[in-house]
């Protein structure tokens, strides 16, 4: 029953927000901006809630100033909702080719900055990557899931290198941010949605003074380590623990 609810409640409010976005096309572009960000976050707190679960923030203090390439590990379907609900900053996300299929969200996606990437057309990826390049030049917040799927448990897969020449050729930080316990909610129970605490953890940030002289490679291997260091210390505590650290 949960699991009818969440998703009944996702696919009204997609309806709703059709309506609302034709506001925003006759706002001012602060107005909008303003109102592109609140929707997309009160959606996706709405969806956390209405499954059960509830999401511990921590590192806030590590988001830095200007324009960033958040780059996150991917284990669930809830990692989407659980950024746009939780994480305070603005942003869009590099998305994969597949969610432009959906009518209503693509609108919203594309308001918000989102690029959309197909993995298996090397020319489109170049394009969107340049696009991505110029926004964080411009001041825009990207998201990017590194690994290019879920992973459906606790493990990470590889990083692939080439997401961080967003940031490299745009002279942005490159901000990993740890997400877990996500999987457990869905992806764990046959897809049939349970409550569950979800764990997002900003990690200090790898500035472009310090990645510099760095590889691609190396800067992948260096943001994937700084997200493990926090998801073997979560996985670590239990959730009493959490709430005294």
């Amino acid at each position: 029953m949960r699991t009818v609810w969440t998703f009944t409640y996702a696919i009204s409010f997609l309806f709703y927000a059709s309506r609302k976005l034709k506001q925003v096309k006759k706002t001012t572009t602060f107005e909008q901006q303003e109102t592109i960000h609140q929707v997309p976050k009160f959606f996706g707190k709405q969806v956390v809630k209405r499954s059960g679960s509830e999401v511990i923030v921590t590192g806030e203090e590590n988001i830095p100033d200007g324009s960033f390439l958040i780059v996150s590990n991917h284990q669930g379907n809830f990692d989407i909702f659980t950024l746009l609900g939780y994480f305070k900053k603005p942003f869009g996300f590099i998305a994969k080719i597949e969610l432009s299929r959906i009518p209503v969200a693509k609108p919203w996606m594309d308001y918000m900055g989102c690029l959309f990437l197909d993995r298996n057309n090397r020319r489109q990826s170049v394009e969107t990557f340049k696009q991505g390049i110029k926004m964080l030049q411009q001041g825009y917040n990207l998201a990017i899931f590194p690994e290019g799927t879920r992973t459906k448990s606790s493990e990470m897969g590889e990083f692939k290198s080439g997401s961080f020449s967003l940031a490299k050729k745009s002279n942005v930080p490159v901000l990993p941010v740890m997400i877990n316990g996500t999987y457990k909610s869905m992806e764990a129970n046959k897809n049939r949605i349970k409550p569950g605490t979800f764990y997002l953890t900003i990690c200090e940030p790898i500035m472009p003074e310090t990645y510099e002289n760095m590889s691609l490679q190396e800067l992948s291997d260096e943001t994937q380590r700084r997200i493990q260091l926090e998801l073997d210390r979560k996985e670590g505590l239990t959730y009493e623990e959490e709430q005294l650290a």
